[in-house]
């Protein structure tokens, strides 16, 4: 199973075995996860920041401020963000401070502030290891829920031999896929996405289309993916790149939109219709390029088959249908007429007043509107956080009607 999007911190404490999480941050990057490696003052002491910086992509963190820059580490926001939470190779040290709430660093701050879960990893001598205050400490941590992974018999750096060897990295990258394949909310079901414009030919090298970029549903479907689901996103034209495990269904007209997203609709549990279709089409397309000659030119215009109002007619209880709403005024009311006419579950409402929202940018400011009116209003977030924050709520209606 891929980690794709799944945010991870990773706490290195000072022992010998630290070398080993260079290897791991590989193979999880491998995997698409989101790596943060925050070090102990002592871990510097085994492996370089630098190193783990190049491989993981990300500057190192081990201290709560940057003492040249100012600039400060907010351990809360590390610990609320995060997916997961790995402290490998986990010292008696540090497993002492963690059972016993002590906060001296910056990674034991992100700890007592994590709300995801907590793996730790122990690397140390036999007899430390074996020791009853040691025992005691792992009893306390996996009593609070925080999960263990064993370390393994074999040669340790004493020259002693037995329990005490941080796992391997290929053995910890394993246990975080079964902890995420576990608790993956949307797993089992199928999801269907559009996104992007649509084009609507004039003539061979002429079109009418819009500015949609595509990565509010391209977000949509990263995520809905991560979550569990097998997703196939129905896409306009775009530059952006298919997101990993995502089946990717290449359109250019609202017409091969309607007949995509027709086809998929069936076997959908989740429908998110985020592509900015056109309203209308040419209802003669040139075969060849048209001439400029004249000083005006007309085009005459059909409607093209409203995509989200035909799903929204056959749609069944068990589904969740999601319809966006791009609004320059009168937004609420609009997008209340919009999710009533066209029978939809939620409308995802955001306009083009709002400065950092709408097409191209990287970034969204959206109300969320339920079929029972229940409203939800969010700041203006990175596209990537819109998409969470509207899988949440996916998630729980699926829950609901499912129940």
């Amino acid at each position: 199973m891929s980690l794709q999007g799944k945010n991870i911190v990773i706490g290195v404490c000072g022992s010998i075995a630290a070398y080993k999480i260079a290897s791991l941050i590989r193979l999880l990057v491998k995997e698409n996860a989101q790596v943060q490696v925050i070090m102990t003052p002592d871990a510097q002491n085994f492996i370089t920041p630098l190193t783990l910086a190049t491989l993981s992509k990300n500057p190192v963190l081990s201290a709560y401020f940057d003492s040249q820059s100012g600039q400060w580490h907010n351990h809360v926001a590390l610990g609320l963000q995060a997916d997961l939470l790995l402290v490998a190779p986990a010292s008696a040290n540090t497993l002492s401070k963690m059972a016993n709430g002590i906060c001296d660093n910056l990674l034991l701050a992100t700890y007592l502030s994590a709300r995801c879960p907590v793996m730790f990893a122990p690397a140390m001598d036999l007899d430390m290891w074996k020791h009853p205050a040691t025992q005691r400490n792992i009893e306390f941590l996996q009593r609070d829920g925080n999960i263990l992974i064993e370390p393994t018999d074999g040669e340790l750096a004493s020259g002693l031999i037995g329990q005490g060897r941080l796992a391997e990295p290929e053995e910890i990258v394993e246990k975080i896929q079964q902890l995420f394949n576990e608790v993956l909310p949307l797993k089992g079901k199928k999801a269907l996405v559009s996104a992007g414009p649509t084009y609507e030919a004039i003539d061979p090298v002429r079109f009418i289309g819009n500015h949609s970029s595509g990565k509010m549903g391209y977000a949509i479907a990263n995520t809905l993916s991560a979550l569990g689901a097998d997703v196939v996103l129905v896409s306009g034209p775009t530059a952006l790149e298919t997101p990993k495990g995502v089946t990717r269904v290449d359109v250019t007209s609202a017409s091969d939109m309607l007949n995509a997203c027709n086809a998929y609709f069936e076997l959908a549990d989740i429908i998110v219709m985020s592509a900015a279709v056109a309203d209308y089409t040419p209802v003669e397309v040139a075969t060849q390029k048209i001439k400029k000659k004249e000083n005006s030119f007309q085009i005459d215009l059909t409607k093209t088959t409203d995509i989200l109002a035909t799903l929204g007619q056959k749609k069944s209880v068990k589904q969740t249908l999601v319809g966006f709403a791009l609004e320059t005024n009168n937004a609420i009311e609009n997008a209340k007429s919009k999710l009533s006419r066209k029978n939809l579950d939620f409308i995802v409402l955001n306009t083009m007043e709002d400065e950092g929202a709408g097409f191209a940018h990287d970034t969204n400011k959206v109300t969320i509107i339920s079929k029972s009116g229940h409203t939800s209003t969010f700041p203006l977030k990175d596209k990537t956080e819109v998409a969470s924050d509207l899988a949440t709520i996916i998630v729980e209606h699926q829950q609901s009607i499912n129940s």
